[in-house]
């Protein structure tokens, strides 16, 4: 176990929303709830899957609902704690600590600021080792645990306990109440022991985070290229290089939709790339040839900072790099394909892992 500070948050936010894949919430907002909560509580604590008791009480924390919502709609700051609380009178039980249920910019730091508030650790890693837009696509799910009773807050006071006959029933009802919330809400879900903690969870996610966001500080202050050091660390693959010429975008059902087209600068100059997103990133297509698609992670970088953007933050005029990174293994499995593969979101393709397809494009 050891002690997150101002310092470790400034550098998890921008790692997290790497690992977010265009997903997971405004880095800069969960970096502010989570600075916020330690410089008036004090540091927090991160401990180690490993470490957690096998009978404790492990709820995670996590903002729900469309990306593009938060720009406007400014959390009040307490929302998170009232849903977890929520959750513990209804389990008679105070829970131990929490967990990321995702990787992002506001869904990696989210914890870290319940963390301070209520005095109690984070636990190290998530529910996906990435972001994914519905409740269903965690890890905890493929093995088994219920994502609910599940709770629900908003800055208006407003708070849902919900229960339902599934992990998907939960999604849908959840998802209209996000709507009627306004296009976001802070939820407590997936309320699991410690032994399942060990067992389903990404290990390690919040330090390989803060060591993502670290080595873009340091490159940048040595002038190395701190695009290479990201790559080096997460195996990644440069898709493509180029300016955003083109982003459409709209906000349907509590999910950010739409496509980013990519003009090719440098050696990518005449050559085009196609994103399509639904909060984060799923199909990256170059010059009419599927390059990545989920569950690996498609993840867009500032060229001139490497800092990422989200997919709410795409703009004209953007000059981004693209990177393609291997998924988490439990997303490669028959299972783990059911519930993220590119069918599920309607694509008529199978899932070739990234490091295939650029293998094949290189021969």
């Amino acid at each position: 176990m050891r002690l997150l500070h101002r310092e470790n948050i400034e550098d998890i936010a921008i790692g997290a929303a790497i690992l977010g894949t265009g997903g997971g919430g405004d880095p800069y907002i969960g970096k502010l709830m989570a600075i916020d909560a330690i410089e008036e509580e004090g540091p927090v604590k991160l401990m180690d899957p490993s470490e957690v008791p096998d009978d404790a009480l492990v709820v995670p924390t996590a903002m729900m609902g469309a990306p593009t919502v938060m720009i406007e709609k400014i959390p009040r700051g307490d929302e998170v704690l009232e849903a977890l609380k929520m959750l513990e009178r209804k389990f008679g039980k105070r829970a131990l600590a929490t967990i990321s249920a995702e990787a992002g910019g506001l869904n990696s730091t989210i914890p870290l600021a319940v963390g301070a508030r209520l005095h109690i650790p984070v636990v190290d890693g998530d529910g996906m080792g990435r972001a994914f837009p519905e409740i269903q696509m965690v890890t905890f799910h493929l093995h088994g645990i219920k994502a609910s009773p599940m709770t629900m807050s908003d800055e208006k006071g407003n708070s849902v306990l919900l229960e339902a006959v599934d992990n998907h029933w939960v999604e849908r009802l959840s998802r209209a109440v996000t709507v009627a919330m306004g296009g976001s809400a802070m939820i407590a879900l997936y309320a699991m022991t410690g032994a399942q903690v060990k067992e389903s969870a990404v290990h390690g996610t919040i330090s390989l985070a803060e060591s993502l966001g670290r080595s873009i500080r340091e490159a940048r202050a040595k002038k190395e290229d701190p695009i290479k050091k990201i790559m080096g660390m997460l195996n990644g693959f440069e898709l493509f290089k180029g300016k955003v010429v083109d982003v459409k975008r709209r906000t349907v059902a509590g999910f950010a939709r739409g496509e980013a087209r990519f003009e090719g600068i440098d050696e990518y100059k005449g050559e085009e790339l196609l994103i399509h997103f639904q909060n984060e990133n799923l199909v990256a297509i170059r010059n009419g040839n599927i390059v990545a698609s989920v569950p690996d992670l498609i993840t867009v970088l500032e060229t001139e900072t490497a800092l990422p953007i989200t997919t709410e933050g795409l703009r004209y005029g953007y000059r981004a790099t693209v990177l393609g990174i291997p998924c988490n293994e439990k997303w490669r499995t028959k299972k783990g394909l059911e519930v993220v593969g590119p069918r599920y979101f309607g694509y008529d393709i199978d899932y070739i892992p990234v490091e295939e397809r650029m293998g094949r494009m290189k021969k």
